[in-house]
């Protein structure tokens, strides 16, 4: 993550700063030079309510397809009311925006990983290879494992963050995961855009704690 890209949203009925840049820029080349975007907003139009489950804070997220099993850990906002992001020093952990759903719950549950970090490659290096399909699951405090499906992925320039479809009201239990992508500033000390993958609530494992 690096400077951060302001601009307000709202999220969990509170008004806020975004604040979504990811990435320390360790190297200057662009991210994955063959990335290319698929399904884009529109994939998310043909998602159903569905199902939903019952609040409970996360604990992990685990994403086969590119390696990753994180701890989650819950960021807030700071003082200037930007949205927190994990400090470098644990750019292997994942933020979960507090304020927003938690995953599994009906609505927009946001989760931020670093690109890179002060020494390579971090939590979310490869979130841009996930393609249509690829599952994600999410451990929870309440034992249960979340599981999600990719429905779509963008690249955007982080002055235009598509705010409402991060952080906005839906209907059904989403996910999204935000990283940094693009080319690396070396004035803003900043990569230029937004990774943003979407996902959806496919069904649940294991049973609630009493």
């Amino acid at each position: 993550m690096g400077e951060l890209n302001r601009g307000y949203l709202v999220a969990g009925g509170v008004a806020v700063l975004g604040a979504l840049a990811m990435g320390q820029g360790m190297r200057d080349t662009e991210p994955e030079p063959h990335y290319r975007d698929f399904g884009g907003p529109r994939a998310l139009w043909r998602i159903p309510d569905g199902q939903a489950l019952p609040y409970s804070p996360p604990v992990r997220i685990d994403i086969p397809g590119i390696d990753v099993r994180a701890p989650l850990m819950r960021v807030g906002q700071n003082k200037d009311g930007t949205v927190e992001v994990p400090s470098f020093k644990e750019a292997s952990k994942v933020g979960w925006y507090e304020h927003g759903a938690a995953p599994g719950g009906r609505g927009a549950a946001v989760v931020l990983g670093h690109y890179d970090g002060l020494t390579g490659p971090a939590v979310f290096y490869k979130v841009h290879k996930l393609r249509p399909g690829a599952p994600i699951r999410v451990v929870r405090a309440d034992g249960r494992v979340a599981e999600f499906r990719v429905d779509a992925m963008e690249r955007v320039p982080k002055w235009e963050f598509p705010r409402t479809r991060v952080y906005g009201k839906v209907r059904y239990a989403g996910l999204r995961l935000v990283t940094c992508g693009g080319k690396y500033d070396k004035d803003e000390h900043s990569y230029r855009d937004n990774v943003i993958v979407y996902a959806h609530l496919t069904g649940s494992a294991g049973q609630a704690r009493p």
